[in-house]
């Protein structure tokens, strides 16, 4: 079992509910962050009684300190597992993301918020589902779903059968349309994106953090010319290429392309993703939200 590094994360707008945490809040409450002042008979809590505002208020009222107080928010990892997640020339990407849920989940018991996972491939993975939970381990359950052998057998079979990854998408988002929470939405995003709009739709008051999942293997073609047998990840088709100089330049000008694609359109929808390439880096991912927070 792989350590679990966690990563600093709070967010960057303020989040309503009533249990207590560590991210900016909208409610009211025995916070630390100073509203306003309001009459005792209206807020009867003797215990913020402002003694100094009293005195000098016109009317001669008594006066409390209303305070803001900070929330708990529920962390989701919408995790894809279809067959291209299997890809990976040290480690597959669907063992990067195991190790991106273990740092979600401990990162959220640090700092007192619950953490649980959706996935998809073609469909929702109904067996894979974790609900959000306050434990300790919820990281590693969530981990241990993703490194389940069964899982790759079963990627590994819907190589043969041709899907739209993002109608699992939709359908696993149902579980949280219409929620509060921090989203990192973690997927290689091999698929078209003309659907991938609808999918955000339903995810209108959460906080999402696309995470883009790749391998060096697929953005960096092989230094030697000569014959190469590719396969493509989700269909399984197979193709023969003759590898060259000038097919080298169009492979990384279509990695360019893709990346260029990707960050306008989450750019768009005012999102930035987190790239994580060949591993998961907490370090950067803290920083990730440092940056979103300045």
């Amino acid at each position: 079992m792989s350590q679990a590094s966690d990563f600093y994360y709070r967010l960057p707008l303020r989040a309503g509910g009533q249990r207590p945490g560590s991210h900016p809040g909208t409610s009211h409450g025995n916070g630390q962050e100073f509203v306003t002042h309001a009459s005792l008979m209206s807020h009867p809590d003797p215990r913020r009684l402002d003694v100094r505002a009293s005195l000098r208020d016109v009317r001669g009222e008594w006066l409390v300190r209303v305070m803001r107080q900070r929330v708990g928010v529920p962390v989701q990892l919408v995790a894809d597992v279809s067959a291209s997640m299997l890809f990976g020339a040290r480690r597959s990407k669907l063992a990067v993301l195991a190790d991106l849920a273990r740092a979600i989940g401990a990162s959220a018991f640090r700092v007192g918020d619950a953490a649980g996972m959706v996935a998809f491939d073609t469909v929702e993975r109904e067996d894979l589902y974790v609900p959000t939970s306050l434990s300790r381990g919820v990281g590693h359950v969530m981990a241990a779903q993703l490194e389940n052998p069964a899982l790759v057998e079963h990627a590994e079979a819907g190589e043969r059968h041709r899907g739209d990854p993002v109608e699992g998408l939709l359908q696993a988002l149902q579980r949280l349309a219409g929620r509060q929470c921090l989203l990192f939405l973690a997927s290689d995003f091999h698929f078209p994106l003309a659907r991938l709009d609808e999918a955000l739709d339903t995810l209108s008051r959460a906080y999402v953090v696309p995470v883009i999942l790749w391998d060096p293997a697929e953005t960096e073609p092989p230094p030697a010319n000569g014959l190469i047998a590719l396969r493509d990840a989700e269909t399984a088709a197979r193709r023969t290429m003759w590898l060259r100089p000038k097919l080298r330049e169009e492979w990384r000008d279509a990695v360019a392309a893709r990346r260029a694609s990707l960050q306008t359109f989450f750019s768009n929808r005012g999102l930035r993703p987190f790239w994580a390439q060949g591993a998961f880096d907490a370090d950067a991912m803290s920083e990730y939200f440092f940056e979103a927070n300045a």
